[in-house]
């Protein structure tokens, strides 16, 4: 419960979740499990469909719940994800303001027509501390924001 207590703090702004299309793997997972694989082990034995249908349930509510974890937000101390579902994989990693080279998203026709895009959020040290994320809703508004509060805080001398 910490992480979400985090993100939702009055300093902290959350401005990215994960779009639809991020859910359409999950749907196609369900849909493979639940019409197929079900179906074989039917086929098998009802007591095999029955464990069939009790890991698959746990499986898709597992993968929807881990899209929909992940959320960007920002603070005065810089851009962090939060991410996880179960208490040992929970976690927020980030780029600190001052370490920050730029963000920035990837465009083309279908993110623009779905709206969800890949957002990247530099680090100027090392691209290993850097935040990629696919799928983002209004990631261009996202970066936008990012990239304006950023400047915002260079002009001001906040960071160098």
């Amino acid at each position: 419960m910490e992480l979400d207590k985090a993100a939702t703090t009055p300093q902290a702004r959350v401005i990215g979740v994960k779009s639809w299309t991020a859910y359409a793997g999950v749907a196609a997972l369900a849909a493979l499990l639940f019409f197929v694989v079900l179906r074989l082990a039917f086929r098998y034995d009802d007591l095999v469909a029955a464990a069939v249908l009790a890991g698959s349930s746990l499986i898709v509510a597992y993968r929807f719940l881990a899209v929909r974890s992940v959320q960007l937000y920002y603070d005065d101390v810089g851009v962090w994800v939060v991410s996880g579902v179960l208490p040992w994989q929970r976690g927020v990693r980030g780029v600190k303001w001052r370490d920050m080279d730029d963000a920035n998203y990837a465009g083309g026709f279908l993110a623009w027509v779905t709206r969800s895009y890949t957002v990247r959020i530099g680090h100027r040290f090392t691209r290993e501390s850097e935040i990629v994320l696919h799928h983002m809703a209004n990631g261009r508004r996202a970066v936008e924001t990012i990239n304006a509060i950023h400047q915002q805080m260079i002009r001001s001398g906040a960071i160098d």
